[in-house]
């Protein structure tokens, strides 16, 4: 499936980091973790809505996942959300627990917290933090800010 994704990303396994290798995290919902090397590969995000929706329904996942770890607690995501048709989500919740409960389980140095930008190379900017206790499977707290949704008319 890893090379599924990529191709549908138009990554190569280059341009993923070594220091968080792709993960299939979990926190109520299945996501896929692509960890990127370079921040304008984030910024470049593209793929086909169709495809993706295909492969991740195939794959069971809710989205993929694509990160850039700005330093230890400091992450730029944009989360592929084609199984719920649309194309990108400005602000996970569900990932961040899942990516915080991940980076507890292989031992990042993240000092109990971390903080996610997501949806900023949409225009729509979102700043989630995650609180992570020490032990394994205790609760991950996401909280955070996120663009004000207009009412529909």
């Amino acid at each position: 499936m890893l090379q599924e994704v990529l191709a549908l990303f138009g990554l190569s396994p280059a341009q993923l980091s070594p220091e968080l290798p792709p993960a299939l995290i979990h926190a109520g919902a299945d996501h896929l973790l692509l960890a990127v090397q370079e921040r304008a590969t984030l910024s470049a995000m593209r793929y086909s809505l169709e495809a993706g929706r295909d492969l991740m329904r195939r794959a069971g996942l809710t989205t993929i996942l694509l990160l850039w770890a700005e330093n230890r607690q400091c992450f730029h995501s944009r989360n592929a959300f084609a199984a719920g048709g649309v194309y990108e989500d400005p602000a996970t919740g569900a990932a961040t627990a899942a990516l915080a409960g991940y980076l507890r389980d292989i031992g990042w140095e993240h000092g109990g917290h971390i903080e996610v930008i997501q949806g900023e190379d949409m225009g729509q900017r979102s700043c989630l933090h995650a609180a992570i206790p020490p032990e394994q499977g205790s609760s991950i707290r996401v909280s955070g800010r996120a663009r004000l949704m207009e009412p529909a008319h």
